[in-house]
């Protein structure tokens, strides 16, 4: 029975995960052609992306012209999505 609980949770917190990751790339999308700063789905996806980026920026990120972070953090939050599958698969659960 906590084994199923535990495993919907993990499932759940990779939902969120994934939701995230599409977040981030859209608002690298969305940087490239200046988008309304007053447009409120603009502002939401800023306002959600913010946090992630923050905690790259203590890193160099930049290449030139390039700005790296939103590679950096899709990379991150694929890596812990693997992790969280690979604990339900790889029977650590079980």
């Amino acid at each position: 029975m906590t084994d199923a609980i535990l495993i919907s949770l993990i499932q759940a917190v990779q939902f969120f995960i994934t939701a995230y990751t599409w977040v981030i790339i859209i608002t690298a999308l969305i940087s490239w052609v200046n988008p309304d700063p007053y447009n409120p789905i603009v502002q939401i996806l800023y306002k959600l992306s913010t946090p992630a980026y923050k905690l790259v920026s203590k890193i160099p990120t930049r290449i030139g012209n390039i700005d790296l972070a939103p590679l950096i953090i899709v990379f991150a939050l694929w890596f812990i999505n693997n992790l969280l599958s690979n604990l339900i698969l790889g029977g650590v659960l079980r």
